[in-house]
């Protein structure tokens, strides 16, 4: 077996890391040069995956699961490759939709596999022995928790809760809000490695709807306070670290629940949103008052300009809010998952 794992894992891992490059600096006009850039990172994979099909059945679990993600991986590559082709971004979003699902089928492996363990820190931490074993040894109720949230449901939630969770230590809450069209179970490994290396608990529900109430009725708030209060009835939560953030259209979703009166959110942080600065203006006074917002954008993003991010923090900032702002040369409208660390650091710097 660790002949075979060592065929498989490392080819398996580069291969991911990849794929999650491609996502991250995924810019329309420049996919075909950022193919061509990355090469073949999939080779070695597609080399050395027909050696899996040999494991024996009392390895079918490892087995299945390296299997999948493999074959997850390499599909990925087989359609960002077709999407430069053809000049087809809905391809290339389908096939980054395949790193979240080769994850779920990785992430069981990590207390048995050092490197897959590895894979999900922060790579400055990967080699931290202390915390590495104590992520093997897994506190009870924790790990990742899928409630009602099958990629086919809406209003359901996926959550993470540190292996390290001491009850008698508040953590620091992330809630993160998926895009539009998508989905909290996806979305929850852009943020994993970054919640299990600092030990935070990370909430990624699914919009009731096929995107979140930016605008009509909303049943996404009510819900996502619903969410929030039964994580806090069962874990110990800092609370005073409690953030919302989410990207595109979930970031979006953060301005217009997150300045709610009553929002139980201490800090916000949109990534890639859209923004009107009638939200600023409406806003309670003392909701806004002090309230510190985190703002991130793209200079390249093509969905929501710039401008629009320029326009909210003068809005935010002249409301009374306590605003700061990145704004990120090389981002298009992707996920910028080299954020996450700055914003636990920001989350966290006075509690």
């Amino acid at each position: 077996m660790l002949e075979g794992l060592a065929a498989i894992v490392p080819p398996l891992l580069q291969a991911l890391d990849q794929v999650a490059f491609a996502g991250r600096y995924l810019h329309p006009p420049q996919l075909p040069a950022l193919m061509s850039a990355l090469g073949e990172p999939d080779a070695p994979l597609r080399e050395a995956r027909p050696g899996l099909d040999a494991w024996p059945d009392d390895l079918a679990d490892v087995r299945d699961r390296l299997a999948y993600a493999a074959d997850a991986a390499l599909l990925a590559f087989e359609g960002l490759r077709a999407a430069a082709r053809d000049d087809d971004l809905r391809t290339a979003w389908r096939a980054l939709g395949q790193l979240p699902k080769a994850c779920e089928q990785l992430y069981p492996l990590s207390p048995a596999l050092p490197p897959v363990s590895r894979f999900f820190l922060d790579p400055a931490r990967r080699d931290d022995a202390e915390l590495l074993a104590r992520l093997a040894d897994p506190r009870p109720d924790t790990g990742i928790i899928h409630l009602e949230n099958e990629s086919g449901q809406r209003g359901g939630v996926s959550l993470y809760v540190p292996e390290t969770y001491d009850p008698a230590r508040a953590c620091p809450l992330v809630m993160a809000l998926h895009g539009g069209s998508g989905h909290g179970r996806a979305f929850l490994w852009s943020w994993l490695r970054d919640a299990r290396t600092r030990g935070a608990i990370l909430v990624a529900p699914t919009a009731r709807g096929a995107t979140w109430a930016i605008t009509g009725p909303d049943e996404d708030t009510p819900n996502l306070a619903r969410i929030l209060a039964g994580v806090r009835a069962r874990w110990n939560v800092d609370p005073g670290a409690i953030l919302l953030t989410g990207m595109s259209d979930g970031g979006t979703f953060a301005y217009v629940s997150g300045l709610e009166p009553g929002s139980p959110f201490t800090h916000l942080a949109p990534v890639s949103a859209a923004f009107h600065p009638m939200l600023a203006q409406m806003a309670d006074p003392e909701r806004i008052a002090g309230l510190p917002i985190h703002v991130a954008h793209g200079a390249l993003d093509w969905m929501f300009p710039v401008d629009m991010a320029r326009a909210a923090v003068r809005a935010l900032a002249a409301a009374g809010a306590a605003v700061t702002y990145r704004e990120i040369d090389d981002l298009s409208h992707t996920y910028p998952r080299e954020l996450n660390g700055p914003l636990l650091d920001w989350l966290t710097a006075d509690a």
